[in-house]
């Protein structure tokens, strides 16, 4: 398992965000993390990152609690901004490259080349969805077993979208697996191998993407707007 959580709860100032939340994931595997807003995406996704402490439970990275061990093997694309704005893209290139033993220069490169995204200009020059372009290269650039994809293509046009999705698919080893979460369902739905639906902060189901359509005769966007009746 590249992924096991046991009982994973996390609660801020007594109200639950997650509850009780268990499962895991294989290696190899696209598993789309779906819910309204509110619903503890953003919060499961931050845990597994390390950036928080859960309340109750415990997650496992490899065999690795959540710790320096761990992070080495997660590579996590949050929901907002988090590069400075200042810098040129090729000196974020050479920073992860720095700072990530596992991050593949050429592979960034390679995509932002594809892109026609001159690594000469500042961030700050580039239109939102291009910044968040250029995040998600950077945290796809690196060799990874466990990559954590936060609403990854949300500011990104359509034109674009099934770039960035091809680039996803090409650009994670075989044996790594991806957590994405998105409200973009449609978009995203031929790439996964499962979903995770959480209701609440809880695990509505975890069932592969092939199954539940068999069982409902529905698509998994259309299966998630009956169950949350959007």
């Amino acid at each position: 398992m590249i992924l096991e959580c046991k009982g994973l709860s996390k609660t801020y100032q007594g109200l639950p965000a997650l509850t009780n939340v268990s499962f895991g994931i294989g290696g190899g595997h696209i598993v789309g993390l779906l819910g309204p807003n509110g619903s503890g995406k953003t919060t499961l996704l931050k845990l597994l990152a390390g950036l928080l402490s859960p309340t109750a439970g415990t997650i496992s990275i490899q065999g690795y609690p959540v710790g320096t061990a761990s992070k080495s093997l997660v590579s996590y694309l949050p929901d907002h901004p988090y590069l400075d704005g200042r810098m040129k893209v090729r000196d974020m290139v050479a920073l992860f490259a720095d700072f990530y033993r596992d991050f593949d220069p050429k592979r960034a490169y390679g995509m932002l080349e594809t892109l026609s995204i001159d690594p000469s200009k500042k961030l700050k020059s580039f239109s939102k969805g291009t910044k968040e372009k250029v995040q998600l290269i950077l945290v796809m650039s690196r060799r990874a077993k466990l990559y954590l994809l936060d609403e990854p293509i949300a500011g990104v046009d359509p034109a674009a979208r099934d770039y960035i999705l091809q680039a996803i698919l090409s650009n994670y080893e075989e044996d790594a697996s991806i957590l994405i979460s998105t409200h973009l369902i449609s978009d995203i739905e031929n790439i996964l191998d499962e979903v995770i639906f959480l209701k609440r902060g809880q695990i509505y189901t975890h069932a592969s993407v092939d199954g539940l359509r068999q069982e409902s005769g529905k698509s998994i966007d259309a299966l998630f707007r009956e169950v949350f009746r959007c």
